[in-house]
Parts: structure tokens; C-alpha cells; sequence
């Protein structure tokens, strides 16, 4: 097995580990905080936005049974890349769509679905992802990991959530483990 891990932040990392947790050749799915000054933040540093932080996840994969790319329209899908700072009613720059970079490639591969993406026009808007090497990341605290598969009745996560991961089964249906 080839791993390679990947960094990415959509808004509530509860949302976008939630999309990644299911996908065929995962691994490895950690909520946590990346991008900012702060060492070792809490969840309630990041909240306040002071801390410089976003909510990341780190995505550990089989590279052999999904790609870097793929990753990537996943991510794609299931958060609004064109919202500078805010995903639906989380804002602040620590909900900032962001995809930190582990490798060079990483970096190119980034760049160039963000290019094939605004010239096919997916997003009415300009897709305002940053891309970024990897900075330090910080696991979140433990209540954190596997947010929705714990708590899938919770408000938050049915009214937020659950559409997005509906999202993913329509367009990706393929990529989901039975």
C-alpha cells in the first residue's frame, strides 16, 4: 500500500471528515486545526477566530486505490469553494476553504483542479480556495473525531451534514464503501 495523506479545510472539519470516512482506499480520517500562530490550540481558541487556525482535516488514503485528484473533487463537492471565510452560517477565517499542500505534486495537481473546475464553470462564482504548504496540524480534541458517526441525530449534524454526505452518494456514489 502506497499512503499519502492529504489536508484540507471546508468549513466545519465535522462536515468534511464525514464525507471522507466512507470513501474506498481511506485510511485514516483526523479532525483538526492547522494555518495558524497558536501552538497547540483548543476548540475554543480556534472558535474565536483569533488564533489564525482553520478546521482541517488530515486524510490518509491508499494511493493505489484512490488519487490525490479524487480526493480533491471530493472535496469539491461537498463544501462551497467560492465563500471567502464562511461555510452556510459557520463564518470566520477558521471555516476558510483550504487545501495545504504535502508535496509538490500535491501543490500542481491543486492548482490544476481549481483551473479545470472555474473553465467548466461548476461554481458560479470564483473558487477562492487557498493553497498552502502544510503547516504545523493539530489533532483536535477527542470528542471531535468521528463527529457524525457519533452523533448523527444531533441537530447540527442533520441539518448540516447529512445533505452534504447526500451530495457525495449522488455524485460519487461509486467511490463509497458498500
Amino acid at each position: 500500500m502506497a499512503s499519502e495523506t492529504a489536508t484540507l479545510g471546508g468549513g466545519c472539519f465535522w462536515c468534511v471528515e464525514a464525507a471522507f470516512l466512507d470513501l474506498k482506499g481511506v485510511t485514516a480520517v483526523v479532525s483538526g486545526y492547522a494555518g495558524g500562530a497558536a501552538p497547540n490550540p483548543s476548540y475554543q481558541q480556534v472558535c474565536t477566530g483569533s488564533t489564525g487556525h482553520a478546521e482541517v482535516v488530515q486524510v490518509t488514503f491508499d494511493n493505489a486505490a484512490i488519487d490525490y485528484r479524487t480526493i480533491l473533487e471530493v472535496f469539491f463537492t461537498v463544501h462551497d469553494p467560492t465563500t471567502l471565510n464562511a461555510q452556510g452560517a459557520d463564518v470566520g477565517t477558521q471555516y476558510r476553504s483550504v487545501i495545504y499542500w504535502h508535496t509538490d505534486a500535491q501543490r500542481e495537481t491543486a492548482l490544476a483542479v481549481i483551473a479545470q473546475l472555474t473553465r467548466e464553470g461548476v461554481w458560479p462564482n470564483a473558487i477562492v480556495t487557498e493553497v498552502a504548504p502544510l503547516p504545523t496540524f493539530y489533532p483536535a480534541e477527542d470528542y471531535h473525531q468521528n463527529y457524525y458517526r457519533r452523533n448523527p441525530y444531533q441537530g447540527y449534524c442533520q441539518a448540516v451534514i447529512s445533505p452534504k454526505l447526500g451530495k457525495l452518494r449522488q455524485k460519487h456514489r461509486e467511490l463509497l464503501v458498500a
